[in-house]
């Protein structure tokens, strides 16, 4: 059985656990769904900031990228034009 296979199970045996958990939930449907709206209002919020985080980093670390390949084309057009100049 490959990976893929194991994982959307999983996730089928997952969202099947959830569902009876909720049918068999000691408090009533409203209160359950203004908690579940809460919990994915919450997890919205956390998955925003992540990416803003995420975000953030990746554009440090292109511009970071940008610098070094800049230093590295700039080192390698330096070296050319003394090796140019020594053999003229």
């Amino acid at each position: 059985m490959n990976s893929v296979k194991v994982w959307a199970a999983f996730t089928i045996g997952v969202a099947a656990g959830a569902a009876v958990a909720l049918l068999y939930a000691p408090q009533t449907g409203d209160r359950t769904r203004r908690q579940l709206r809460r919990n994915i209002e919450d997890a919205g919020e956390y998955i925003r900031d992540t990416a803003s985080t995420l975000g953030d980093q990746a554009e440090k670390y292109v511009k970071r990228g940008r610098e070094a390949v800049a230093d590295v084309v700039d080192t390698a057009q330096s070296t050319v034009k003394k090796a140019v100049s020594t053999i003229s």
